[in-house]
This record gives C-alpha cells, structure tokens and sequence, in this order.
C-alpha cells in the first residue's frame, strides 16, 4: 500500500504485489472508461438476416483458408 513517507520506486523495483495492484487498477480504468463509451453508442440491433450474412461470409472465408492448407 502507497504511504505519503515511501521513497517513489521505480515501476520494476515495486514488490510484485504492487505491480500487480497497480496493472489491475490500470485495466479496471481502462474498462471503466470503455464501458463509459459504449453505454451511450446507439446501434441499432442486428436482424436474423444480418447475421446470417455475416456468419456465410465468415465460413466462406474459413472455407477458403481451409483449401489453402490442403
């Protein structure tokens, strides 16, 4: 835990417990702040046709990876 008396390390001196509070805080504001962004994104929903569309061109693209390898 930061104290206001400890010597500022740097980043690889940290304990590991630290660096790994430090990346967890890190990840938990980058989520937050995406979560943030995509609650006011107004998309309108996919039909059934859309993703029939898009499930087609994705295993014909699979397909076609597939006859590469063979």
């Amino acid at each position: 835990m930061f104290r206001f008396d400890s010597p500022i390390l740097p980043f690889d001196d940290l304990p590991t417990t630290e660096q790994q509070a430090i990346l967890l805080r890190r990840r938990f504001a980058n989520a937050a702040e995406i979560l943030k962004r995509v609650i006011n994104f107004d998309v309108p929903p996919l039909t059934d046709e859309d993703l029939v569309l898009n499930a087609e061109e994705l295993f014909l693209a699979l397909d076609e990876q597939e006859a590469d390898y063979q």
